[in-house]
């Protein structure tokens, strides 16, 4: 019987797994934009997990999914069917990985952007691209964080600043006691807002019965540098508020200062402390 040829060229690609059985085996990730997938999606890895693998999907903490106890002569046959029900293969090593995302404003009360609509874009432009190390990216809807950007290479996150108009204001006190952040006070029907301590949620705007609060500006602030693993580091914030034409421009060159200053192997926030934050500023910000 004629040996079976295997691409190699799609294993470099990334996604195969070497599992740490003694057999040939591997665990294949496939990659799902913000951990979306459609029901004829689940049925083809349903599917393709029982006929190539043991019948069993690991979901990742990065909003993917694998399919281990593959052979390595069957995961060509099994990635071409995947790939027809729209099912893509996913990545490993020194590139931009999988963009993970909440659902934000196509579902959530709290979404202030479409993280997902964000997180497609990032994916279609970015995915796979060849970097120093492994780059993650991370879109959340709004400061509750639920997708964690402060953990991630380059962290996404709606946000809305909000205005207070004081003829507008009956002092109900709503928006007191909605705000998280105690960055609005009424003492004496005395209103203070404090906008050090606004996270720019924009609950205040939402529960407003008067519109005395209103949208003065909405979009993405944007952080940088966050990892964990073995020297996990919080990231820094770089900006409040940006709009999606600003944040692409940012990710344009962030991802070429990237490429520019890190050697083969490091991090970008170990780019950033070696470098410097503020030479990195001046390359994304001007």
């Amino acid at each position: 019987m004629e040996e079976k040829e295997i691409n190699y060229d799609r294993l470099k690609q990334g996604g195969f797994l070497r599992q740490r059985q003694k057999e040939d085996f591997f665990s294949i990730r496939l990659r799902m934009v913000g951990g979306q997938l459609t029901s004829k999606q689940l049925r083809a890895l349903a599917d393709a997990a029982e006929k190539y693998g043991k019948g069993e999907i690991h979901i990742t903490s990065r909003q993917g999914a694998e399919i281990s106890f593959v052979e390595l002569e069957e995961a060509d046959d099994m990635l071409n069917e995947l790939e027809a029900a729209g099912v893509h293969q996913g990545t490993c090593g020194p590139r931009v990985r999988g963009v993970i995302a909440c659902q934000g404003n196509r579902v959530c009360t709290h979404g202030l952007v479409d993280a997902l609509g964000i997180a497609e874009k990032i994916d279609e432009k970015y995915f796979a691209k060849e970097l120093p190390s492994k780059f993650k990216f991370a879109v959340t809807g709004c400061p509750s964080s639920c997708m964690k950007p402060q953990e991630n290479d380059f962290g996404i996150m709606g946000a809305l600043e909000p205005e207070w108009i004081d003829e507008k204001c009956t002092r109900c006190g709503l928006c007191e006691t909605i705000c998280s952040m105690d960055a609005i006070k009424i003492e004496d029907n005395t209103f203070h807002f404090y906008e050090d301590k606004c996270n720019l949620c924009g609950d205040c705007v939402a529960v407003c019965p008067t519109s005395a609060w209103i949208e003065s500006k909405s979009g993405f602030t944007l952080w940088v540098g966050g990892k964990v693993g073995r020297r996990p580091e919080l990231a820094i914030k770089l900006v409040n508020i940006v709009d999606e034409k600003e944040l692409f421009e940012i990710i344009e060159k962030t991802i070429e200062f990237y490429k520019e200053n890190a050697p083969a192997g490091e991090r970008f926030r170990d780019t950033i402390d070696r470098v410097g934050l503020d030479k990195y500023k001046e390359a994304v910000l001007g």
